[in-house]
């Protein structure tokens, strides 16, 4: 049986354009989008691995090698087996840095244009023969179906229709983070095929040749040399090169990078195929068998490479045949649109921009994506003339071998780039062209010019051109002289710094820490500087989507947030461009300036999150200090008083969590600002504060929306061992809110306790004035004389006056409100307030007894707060009276003189004294030294806080000859030069 070619191309075609149709679909979003994210299709897609020497060559491969054509999938099983430690730190690192390639990836780490260019160059002479071996692959199944010796024309058209294909579903995009959701699912369905046609061949030919699997299970027992065939060459084969090829090729290959690390939508989507592409692969492999011994029985007239055709055409079907055909077409579109999508990133970012730079223009975008389209279709024109140039005679897998083995050259840096952080680019180089030049002379010069091969190292007579024996010999000597020189010249060179980083963030997946500020100092003016490389709406549309990527808007300022957006930028101009030209782009156009304190206190912050996330255990003494590191942080991060740290520039490089419950400001919010740009009232305060000269503000009142709260403020210098002051501030706030409600609650207390005790006395001063009014008032009754009216009239008005007087003075005393914020300072008469205290004093029946001696000079005025002054008096009188209760000639004493600009007040009484071992204690709140019932404990805790609040000073002598309390005040005559 044989189909017309005109039957196989409108089939072809129909297909192909299926293909378009589901990949439109889905982009269209016609698709549910549950099925174009779910994980099996992402699985499906990598199947893209099995081209056409896998679903065609891979019978011939057992035929003649047995059980050695399991290695091209049990070396990409256990690649997928080690994803956790090989394919998913890739992953994190294309996904982090944008990259899209293997050439991107490994220019990323060693920060090399050149080693992208090489790692392009190889990719480029690795992929074109698998390219060309796709279209060898379609043409020679055409006329194996046919019988036409020329279908040329055909793979013209499919070379045509694939290329259009992959111009439009998969170069829709310039970045990475756009998938290609249309592409990707188009793959999946033609995995779907791929395995359903091997499966229905599989199953039709068994039961064509055998009668089921029942005949050939008994096929296998009565002729048990099948069974043999299969194992004997995998005891004395080449199956470890093998395994080390496919291994190689399984995440290196461009088209499998591509579809495993590029097109991954989920992290997490890759663990799912871990375990699920290798049963896949197990499915693939399990046909190839049945295949092979239907074939030896049925004896179809095709080389063992098109069994699965030929047991297609033995079975009679067109149906059958056709099916198997697609099958083929499948696996052969996949790869071609795949590999040269990636490849002409890679021809773009490093051959091409390098050479003739990024141009300012409006559409940068357009630009890039017609370029990229221009070599999509100079890959596949490349790959058709490698095809008509192509020797017939070299079977399907020779020749996939020969771009495994080029694959495998990477190898070496690819275990340096993720575990030997002292890789360098000048190793990587010289052993890559080393393994190269190996690789070309051995596996892919000899088919092209019919030769053997040298002899050097023996690789002429290892075997055949094209034998596993050839690439067992030549797996062996490329890669160890790649690798033996990679390590060498690593050793012998030095990294640069950029390497260096790159290594690090290899390893750990952190930035490199920021080595200056900014000259830019907002996103505006990154657009301006960037405008003069890729044109202004292409910077702006740039700068907006970093922006958007870390949530920050056009006004943002920071430093650290602003080196953020750099290296944001950076990332995803990576993904358009390359790393090494976007490196170029941000280097030049957004540079920054030498290190300076602020970048150096910013870095600090940066050390310990990158300690606190490092997923590295450190040991030793690097622990230890980590250990002691974290210790002393907590410290910081736990305390009850609100702690920042400002570096050079007033840029806070520090805010624990106690001072951003205190203001309310979180810590995202707050590092890498300048402290004057904090919100109010906290920016205006603690610039104040740090420009004053004070190092120490205490209770200072501060209007929270609508409320008052009160903070002692306190700030040191940083100083670094051996270099003095680094010009670094440490700022303390504390809460005194609680206590100040509290101290104003108890000083409320006591004055009500002093109301309390002068009512009584109030009582007794009113009796006198009253009787004496009572007495006047009967008298003048009497008294018909005008003369003696008058004067017992004015006599009733003094007692009267008398009582005004008592009763202003407790109402005052009563109306004087909190002493603890009563009014603002202000100059105050010492002499008149001393003698309004003595008159409250002596209202108290405790103090009637007690001689006052005011000496104070009438016109000496002070800076105090006037009724909480008065209060200061009245206590120190009412304790006066107290320590005198048990005299008859109790005494108090009040004398003030000037001091400079200061004024000392003594209150000098003749009472019992207090103890000295009480004198400390006296000042805190609830200590007393009365008996029970007697004190509260509040009357000099109180008059301290009064004049501490006032500026003062209070002093406490005692003996057994009395106690004297010495304040200290500020003059009001200084007060008024200092406004003035």
């Amino acid at each position: 049986m044989q189909l017309d070619l005109t039957t196989l191309s409108i089939s072809a075609i129909l297909y192909l354009l299926l293909l378009f149709l589901i990949a439109h679909a889905a982009e269209k979003r016609w698709l549910p989008g549950k099925l174009v994210r779910h994980p099996a299709v992402y699985v499906l897609s990598l199947g893209v691995y099995a081209t056409s020497w896998s679903y065609y060559g891979s019978v011939g491969f057992a035929e003649q090698q047995g059980l050695l054509f399991l290695t091209i999938y049990l070396g990409v099983t256990l690649a997928f087996v080690l994803t956790p430690v090989l394919l998913m730190p890739i992953l994190r690192l294309t996904r982090t840095y944008q990259l899209s390639s293997v050439a991107d990836l490994f220019a990323f780490r060693f920060n090399s244009q050149p080693v992208g260019i090489l790692v392009t160059l190889l990719m480029l002479a690795g992929v074109l023969p698998y390219i060309a071996l796709q279209i060898r692959a379609v043409t020679e199944s055409t006329v194996v179906l046919s019988q036409d010796s020329s279908p040329q024309v055909l793979a013209l058209w499919f070379v045509i229709i694939v290329s259009l294909f992959a111009i439009i579903f998969g170069a829709r995009h310039v970045t990475p983070r756009e998938k290609h959701e249309g592409m990707v699912v188009a793959i999946a369905f033609e995995s779907v095929m791929k395995l359903f046609a091997l499966l229905l061949v599989a199953g039709v030919a068994v039961y064509q040749a055998f009668g089921g699997p029942a005949g050939l299970q008994q096929h296998l027992v009565e002729n048990p040399q099948l069974i043999e065939d299969l194992y004997g060459p995998a005891r004395q084969g080449a199956w470890p090169s093998l395994l080390v090829l496919a291994f190689a090729a399984g995440f290196l290959l461009p088209r499998q990078f591509h579809m495993l690390f590029t097109e991954n939508i989920r992290s997490r989507h890759l663990y799912t195929a871990s375990w699920a592409f290798p049963l896949y692969l197990l499915a693939l492999t399990l046909v190839i068998p049945p295949i092979l011994w239907s074939a030896q029985v049925l004896q179809p007239a095709t080389s063992p490479d098109y069994h699965v055709l030929g047991l297609s055409m033995a079975s009679g079907s067109p149906t059958l045949a056709i099916i198997a055909y697609l099958g083929g077409i499948s696996a052969a579109s996949a790869m071609i649109v795949v590999s040269t999508l990636a490849i002409s990133s890679m021809a773009m970012n490093h051959l091409l921009l390098p050479l003739a730079g990024v141009q300012p223009q409006n559409d940068l975008y357009g630009a890039l994506r017609w370029t990229r389209r221009a070599l999509i279709v100079a890959v596949i024109t490349a790959g058709y003339i490698f095809y008509l140039l192509m020797e017939a005679g070299t079977g399907l897998v020779g020749w996939g071998l020969i771009s495994f083995l080029a694959m495998a050259q990477l190898l070496p840096g690819i275990l340096g780039l993720l575990f030997w952080p002292r890789a360098t680019a000048g190793g990587f180089i010289a052993g890559l062209l080393a393994g190269a030049t190996v690789w070309s002379l051995t596996a892919l010069l000899p088919p092209l010019t019919g030769d053997s091969g040298p002899a050097w190292f023996g690789l002429g007579a290892a075997g055949a051109a094209g034998s596993p024996e050839m690439y067992q010999s030549a797996t062996f000597w490329s890669l160890s002289v790649n690798a033996i020189l990679f390590v060498l010249v690593s050793l012998c060179s030095r990294q640069s710094n950029a390497e260096r980083d790159a290594a690090s963030a290899c390893r750990e997946l952190t930035p490199a820490f920021p080595v200056g500020d900014l000259r830019a100092a907002s996103p505006h003016q990154f657009v301006e500087r960037l405008a003069s490389v890729m044109g202004r709406n292409t910077a702006s549309a740039e700068v907006e989507r970093a922006l958007r990527d870390l949530a920050m808007d056009w006004n943002e300022n920071r430093p650290g947030a602003l080196h953020d957006l750099r290296i944001r930028i950076q990332r995803n101009l990576s993904g358009m461009m390359g790393p090494v030209l976007a490196r170029m782009i941000v280097d030049h156009r957004l540079e920054l300036e030498q290190e300076d304190p602020t970048t150096r206190a910013q870095n600090v912050r940066l050390v310990e999150d990158r300690l606190e996330t490092s997923r590295t255990r450190l040991r030793g003494l690097a622990a230890e200090l980590d250990r002691l590191r974290r210790y002393h942080r907590q410290i910081i991060e736990d305390l009850p008083v609100g702690v920042c740290a400002l570096a050079h520039g007033n840029r806070l490089v520090r805010w624990n969590p106690a001072i951003a419950r205190l203001t309310g400001i979180a810590l995202s919010d707050v590092i890498g600002r300048r402290l004057e740009e904090l919100p109010p009232p906290w920016g205006k305060l603690l610039s104040e504060f740090l420009n004053d000269g004070k190092t120490h503000w205490h209770r200072q009142q501060v209007e929270e929306s609508g409320r008052s709260r009160w903070y002692s403020l306190h700030k040191a210098s940083i100083e670094e061992p051996g270099h003095g002051r680094s010009g670094d501030t440490v700022l303390l706030i504390e809460d005194f809110t609680d206590l100040q409600v509290l101290e104003k609650e108890l000083a409320h207390s006591e004055r009500l306790a002093s109301i309390g005790r002068l009512a009584a006395g109030v009582a007794h001063e009113i009796g006198n004035p009253v009787t004496g009014i009572t007495c006047l008032a009967q008298e003048l009754r009497d008294q018909p004389d005008p003369a003696q009216v008058q004067e017992c009239a004015e006599d009733i008005l003094h007692q009267a006056q008398r009582i005004n007087n008592i009763v202003q003075s407790l109402v005052r005393y009563a109306h004087g409100g909190s002493p603890m914020s009563a009014g603002t300072l202000e100059a105050v008469n010492l002499h008149d307030t001393v003698a309004e205290a003595t008159r409250l004093t002596m209202l108290s029946r405790r103090a009637r007894n007690l001689r006052f001696d005011n000496r104070v000079p009438v016109d000496l005025e002070v800076e105090a707060k006037p009724q909480p002054l008065v209060q200061v008096f009245v206590n120190l009188f009412t304790n006066a009276a107290d320590a005198c209760q048990d005299r008859t000639d109790g005494r108090v004493s009040v004398s003030a003189e000037h001091r400079g600009a200061q004024v000392r007040i003594r209150v000098r009484d003749n009472g019992c004294g207090i103890e000295q071992q009480s004198i400390a204690r006296v000042l805190e709140p609830f200590y007393t030294t009365k008996q029970p019932g007697h004190g509260t404990g509040l009357g000099l805790p109180l008059v301290y806080n009064i004049i501490r609040d006032c500026g003062g000073a209070l002093e406490i002598d005692s003996d057994t000859a009395g106690t004297a309390v010495t304040l200290t005040l500020k003059t009001a005559s200084v007060r008024q030069i200092e406004e003035a």
